[in-house]
């Protein structure tokens, strides 16, 4: 067997308004158990991803975490990077270099753990999945957690993408079927072993991991996946992605429920920040007609799903735990929505929060070529 494996090194373009992941494969001999530091870098042509002009179009991978590749199979790897300039300074559009200053300015303390629950539409060319070629479904109501191949489109799809998502190690919770039809939900987070690193920089990873899982699945069935906040206008529900977040005040018996009520007065004098980082196009999925509040509206509520901040009914009862943020949409980044969650809930001087805004401003830019 040959000692040559492949590495499927990823990261996150500088497309605007949302971000994708790119990728490219490469030969490796890392031995079958190495770590971090044995991948090396590896440079790519920024022009062709909005990350460089063409006169001077390198950018740097540096690999930052790795699984193992299901894809490819036992021995391959798939690795996560950061992208940096040719000077060693991380890229304006480097997101998770934006969450480790968050982390390192203070908010690790808190020890902040986060899960994402990531929604998602399948289409069949321009047509969701399930969809008549013209007109429209039967309304919403039937098809969430639906059974039946009359209430649900793309099962084989998510179950396909569980099973490589465990077969990598990935810290995945759950499946669902949405409230719209060909619309589907996947869980990165807490399973309830401590051993298991639910920090948010992991987890973090682990969603774009999730996210890079899902598109190359779906590509053997023909299918795209849309992460839009609003894949179908009208009376359909938006996509999201529901982020639960707490920090060790929060999960303290004895601090709990002030922490969480500190967490929600904080969050609630700092709405507008974070809708601004929660994805393009949110306006068209925060109206208040399909779950969540209308996008210029805050509120917490246990229970709540029509609240902006929802408190589990047994975290309200039990008087400690965590938090569920309900405004992030499909194609936000998970690195900038923990980053401004840690900010604004872990006390973090807002000047270390660079990224205010995607695209962010020149003067965002040019603070950031000086760190």
């Amino acid at each position: 067997m040959s000692k040559f494996k492949m590495a499927e090194y990823i990261w996150l373009d500088g497309a605007t308004p949302t971000r994708y992941v790119r990728s490219k494969a490469r030969v490796v001999d890392v031995g079958s158990n190495p770590s971090i530091k044995d991948f090396p870098e590896w440079s790519f042509d920024g022009s062709s991803t909005n990350q460089a002009e063409g006169h001077d179009s390198d950018c740097i991978l540096k690999p930052v975490s790795f699984i193992a590749d299901p894809i490819r199979g036992e021995g391959n790897f798939l690795v996560m990077t950061e992208v940096y300039t040719p000077d060693d300074q991380p890229h304006e559009s480097n997101s998770r270099a934006q969450l480790r200053a968050v982390l390192d300015a203070g908010a690790a303390a808190q020890e902040p753990w986060a899960g994402f629950e990531q929604e998602y539409t399948l289409f069949a060319n321009r047509t969701p999945l399930g969809w008549p070629e013209s007109g429209f479904p039967g309304p919403q109501g039937p098809y969430y957690c639906g059974v039946g191949a009359d209430e649900v489109h793309g099962r084989e799809i998510a179950e396909h993408h569980a099973k490589v998502c465990l077969e990598a190690g990935l810290i995945y919770y759950g499946l669902n079927a949405e409230v719209m039809p060909g619309q589907w939900e996947f869980q990165i987070g807490f399973r309830g072993d401590p051993k298991e690193a639910c920090d948010v920089l992991n987890i973090s990873d682990h969603v774009w991991f999730g996210r890079w899982l899902l598109y190359r699945v779906a590509e053997e069935y023909d299918v795209s996946v849309s992460t839009h906040n609003k894949p179908v206008r009208g009376d359909w529900n938006g996509a999201g992605m529901h982020t639960n977040f707490s920090t060790r005040d929060t999960r303290d018996p004895k601090k709990g429920r002030a922490a969480i009520d500190a967490a929600v007065e904080a969050l609630a004098a700092k709405h507008q920040e974070h809708i601004v980082l929660y994805g393009a196009g949110l306006e068209r999925r925060l109206t208040g007609l399909h779950e969540t509040c209308d996008i210029n509206t805050f509120r917490a509520g246990a229970a709540d799903r029509g609240a902006s901040i929802r408190i589990p009914k047994p975290v309200d009862q039990k008087g400690y735990g965590y938090f569920e943020d309900r405004r992030p949409g499909a194609n936000a980044d998970p690195y900038l929505v923990a980053a401004r969650l840690c900010t604004t809930v872990c006390g973090v001087d807002e000047a270390v929060m660079q990224f205010n805004s995607w695209p962010r401003e020149e003067t965002q830019l040019a603070a950031v070529a000086a760190e």
